[in-house]
């Protein structure tokens, strides 16, 4: 039996044993040149535009050659490690500033709006360079790995390898993250507002300036600013409630530097920067994610159409990102270009965003403390590349993943895997998560929510170098009087549960708008409470709407908590946890649905029983 029939639950080290050992990096390509072989020569690469951009490359001593690629934002040196590793190995490296970063012109950088095009504009030279072989390959992740996503749409793009990204095609909640996005637009790239210092000095500068702001209080009915109807005459002919839907697809319709300037007009700031993506709600609405700027397109179909290079998405289970990558992965062999749908593959780790993710027993496993980032990822690059130039990505899983807590990696024929069957747990009375609802007679837990005093982050899918990622103890955080927990009881056998989750809540509020977060942990035995994944909903996003809510209603608010693979192990218990802010993550509503004024503390009511049975849905092994 092939591997590609037999790929199930099985697991990755008895089934693909060389994938396995490059993803733990025990293979090991030997050097055929040493390091004093590589030329190293930095050219100036014009855009179609007439902008130059930086751009670095490694030269082994024989070409042509196969080329990896990459395209930041951080700075060419960033990549100087593998890049000489492999070039070593017999591959060209080229390693370009983005526009407006290191040493690219010009002296300011709008974050995302160029990227589609001079990623291409950046492979048509390429292929023009007389050391370039016909192979095309490319590293790097989280902005580096969108701009592998557009350089993918080249026809002549071979392979792409993007970590912790994807497309932009998640639905979006429209809760807007808050930690730290004025120090990474106040440090990355160049402009008149940039200091000097790090992004982790900045990061732990801003830490109570970052406590004292981020509230959410847009109004309900937010008119378009005047300017941008000025600009767009056809506008004022649009039904108001489709404006912003015509906004979003006029602005995929323009070239780059016309989607700059409509952005700059629209919230009246220059340039563009990671901390202006917190106000797309108000131009496009809140169904648009800020990584979908990135990519200009029609459709979603459309947009997976024209990816040509076949994918190895890199993820992990406490990335900020995941859900997009999950989302992006099942387009893409949905819609995807005929060699993308065939031969791209998945890898789930137990990493955070740039850090392990995962920290349970992780003294014991070498595979809890590897970040599956950059240079980390150098045997594994070499192995899906070597596969991509000699045809045998076909026996590469479709779907590899890491169950946490058995400390396994598992193969699947699909994302979610085949195998996995939904399972219901009901909220009950005494804080229970039961196998079958209550009965008829409804119950209901409250609780005040204060935006003053908001349920904080600790752990989970974040990016921070203050905070820590991942897997914490969040068995604190369950005691505040603001958060609601149900727990199953002790699990007589291991649960393996692997695939998307999702909660249905029944419940009302004081407040005319507000916030639910749901969270899962599992509880061990010796009281620990291990975060696993969480998902957000705004009330007056219901529904895909933007409405308020009446103090005596009940409503069912779906909340996507996107997925995990996790062996729950006798002696253990499921919990899930209820609650109103995840802050300074995401910014905390005042509820207020958009009036001026202070803060206003909400009284939350969750239903169980009856009509109104809230439920987790989990998936299964």
């Amino acid at each position: 039996m092939d591997l590609q029939s037999r790929a199930g639950p099985g697991r990755l080290e008895t089934s693909a044993p060389a994938f396995a050992a490059s993803i733990s990096g025990n293979i090991k390509a030997p050097a055929i040149y040493g390091e004093s072989d590589i030329k190293r020569i930095t050219e100036w690469v014009t855009m179609r535009d007439g902008i130059r951009l930086a751009t670095h490359l490694h030269l082994p001593p024989v070409t042509p050659a196969p080329c990896i690629v990459v395209r930041s934002p951080y700075g060419r040196d960033r990549y100087e490690t593998i890049s000489t590793a492999f070039c070593q190995r017999g591959y060209v490296t080229v390693c370009q500033d983005v526009r407006g970063t290191g040493d690219s012109e010009p002296d300011s950088w709008d974050f995302y709006v160029y990227e589609w095009e001079d990623s291409f504009d950046f492979v048509e030279w390429i292929v023009r360079q007389p050391w370039y072989d016909g192979f095309i390959g490319s590293m790097g992740g989280s902005y580096d790995g969108g701009t592998q996503f557009c350089m993918a749409s080249h026809p002549k793009m071979s392979a792409i390898a993007p970590e912790v990204a994807g497309l932009g095609l998640a639905p979006s909640h429209g809760v807007r993250f808050h930690m730290f996005l004025n120090a990474y637009s106040r440090t990355i790239g160049r402009g008149k507002d940039k200091v000097t210092i790090s992004y982790a000095e900045m990061e732990a500068l801003m830490r109570e300036e970052t406590l004292a702001t981020g509230y959410f209080n847009e109004p309900m009915d937010a008119k378009l600013p005047e300017a941008l109807l000025s600009h767009w005459p056809a506008l004022k002919a649009v039904p108001e409630a489709n404006r912003r839907h015509w906004l979003w697809m006029n602005y995929n319709s323009l070239p780059a530097a016309e989607r700059a300037a409509s952005l700059k007009l629209a919230l009246d700031e220059d340039p563009f920067t990671f901390n202006s993506t917190t106000r797309l709600n108000t131009i496009f609405g809140h169904a648009v994610d800020p990584d979908a700027l990135l990519f200009p397109r029609s459709s979603a179909a459309q947009l997976c159409r024209s990816i040509q290079a076949p994918a190895l998405f890199i993820t992990g289970w406490y990335d900020w990102c995941l859900g997009d990558t999950l989302c992006t992965w099942e387009h893409v062999i949905e819609h995807g270009s005929e060699r993308a749908r065939k031969y791209s593959r998945l890898l789930i780790t137990p990493s955070a965003h740039n850090v392990p993710g995962y920290h349970e027993g992780d003294h014991d496993v070498a595979a809890l403390r590897r970040t599956y980032r950059g240079a980390e990822n150098l045997e594994l690059l070499q192995f899906w590349y070597s596969a991509a130039r000699e045809d045998r990505l076909g026996s590469i899983p479709p779907v590899t993943y890491y169950l946490m807590g058995a400390n396994e990696w598992r193969i699947s024929s699909a994302w979610p895997p085949p195998e996995a069957e939904a399972r219901r747990l009901y909220l009950a009375p005494g804080g229970t998560l039961a196998s079958s609802p209550a009965s008829e007679s409804e119950g209901s837990d409250s609780y005040t929510y204060d935006p003053d005093d908001p349920t904080p982050t600790l752990g989970g899918s974040i990016l921070s170098t203050v905070y820590r990622a991942g897997s914490v103890d969040i068995a604190a955080i369950h005691q505040r009087p603001d958060v609601l927990t149900y727990t199953t009881d002790i699990l007589k056998d291991d649960l393996d549960v692997a695939g998307p989750i999702k909660l249905i809540v029944f419940a009302s509020s004081s407040a005319v708008e507000t916030d639910f977060y749901g969270r899962l942990t599992d509880v061990f035995p010796d009281g620990r409470a291990i975060q696993l994944q969480s998902g957000v909903l705004r009330t007056r996003y219901r529904d895909n709407g933007n409405a308020t809510m009446d103090a005596d209603a009940v409503y069912r608010f779906e909340i996507d908590m996107w997925a995990t693979a996790n062996r729950f192990r006798a002696g253990h218990r499921l919990r899930l946890d209820i609650s109103s802010a995840d802050f300074p993550k995401f910014q905390r509503n005042r509820n207020r649905g958009g009036t001026p004024g202070p803060s206003i503390k909400a009284t939350q009511t969750v239903f169980h029983g009856g009509q109104y049975s809230s439920h987790l849905l989990i998936s299964v092994i």
